[in-house]
């Protein structure tokens, strides 16, 4: 009796075991891509409360980027603008060229908008007198509070949209300090609940949570820097819109006036905003 084994007999005894082998090899590396640590992992596996952090963040640096995009592209125009009616007015030689100016080609920046507020109320009292209780006192005290009402409409002009950038730039890594602590909360019970507390464990559910905090600063730097700078170019074109409105005050009250005739005095264009009257 031979105790010689069948090789083909063999082959295929083992075949079987093979293939079961390279299969389950195969699915491990899926597995182990499937159960990588990641952002996407981290907000997939997070409650409500994750979720909705991360949706407010995403909220945040959306508002906070479509505002410095705006602001500084409007600040950008407006310094242009600004400088082109400077240097025009500085040059013209006399203030019913500045006037004509304005009439012809309309109010575009803040420096044209006081001078033909200004040069509207000059011609208005010098015409009319104290007609109304807002008109009350004299032609300098009128034009005063009119130049007064154009700063202070150009600088709330200015400032609009800053608040929302500081409150951005001093919460969102607060947010995100929050919702890092919610996923640590919660991966530590997930570890706890498996009942396993190796680093490995630990490491990847952590590390997931800790990226909330870096988004919420990722959120807030851009917000803080944009406020600093929008906030220091408001200052400095302010002040000079202020030293502007004392030479201008000075032109139209020292005796360099417009040329005052039995006709209405002309009014703004109509691109100049009216003035908002005080309550």
């Amino acid at each position: 009796m031979s105790n010689s084994i069948d090789p083909v007999a063999l082959a295929a005894s083992a075949s079987p075991a093979a293939s079961a082998t390279n299969a389950s090899l195969a699915v491990v590396p899926e597995a182990a891509a499937s159960a990588a640590p990641g952002f996407g992992h981290f907000i997939a596996q997070s409650d409500a409360i994750g979720q909705g952090l991360f949706v407010i963040l995403v909220l945040m640096s959306v508002l906070s980027w479509a505002l410095i995009v705006i602001k500084g592209f409007a600040l950008a125009l407006r310094q242009r603008r600004s400088q082109s009616f400077l240097s025009f007015f500085w040059n013209a030689t006399s203030l019913e060229a500045v006037q004509h100016e304005i009439a012809t080609h309309g109010v575009k920046e803040p420096f044209a908008h006081l001078t033909a507020h200004a040069m509207h109320a000059q011609a208005h009292h010098a015409r009319y007198g104290a007609a109304k209780l807002e008109e009350a006192g004299s032609a300098k005290d009128f034009l005063t509070r009119t130049i007064k009402k154009v700063l202070d409409e150009e600088t709330m002009r200015m400032e609009s949209g800053l608040t929302a950038l500081a409150t951005i730039g001093s919460t969102a890594p607060f947010v995100g300090l929050f919702g890092t602590v919610w996923g640590v909360y919660h991966a530590l019970l997930a570890i706890g609940a498996s009942g396993s507390g190796s680093l490995d464990k630990v490491a990847g559910p952590v590390g997931e949570a800790l990226i909330m905090t870096g988004v919420g600063l990722a959120v807030a730097i851009p917000a803080v820097v944009a406020y600093n700078w929008l906030t220091r170019s408001n200052r400095v074109w302010g002040a000079r819109l202020d030293a502007f409105a004392f030479e201008l005050f000075t032109f139209l009250s020292t005796g360099q006036t417009l040329k005052t005739s039995d006709v209405d005095p002309p009014a703004p264009s109509a691109t100049v905003r009216p003035l908002q009257a005080h309550r």
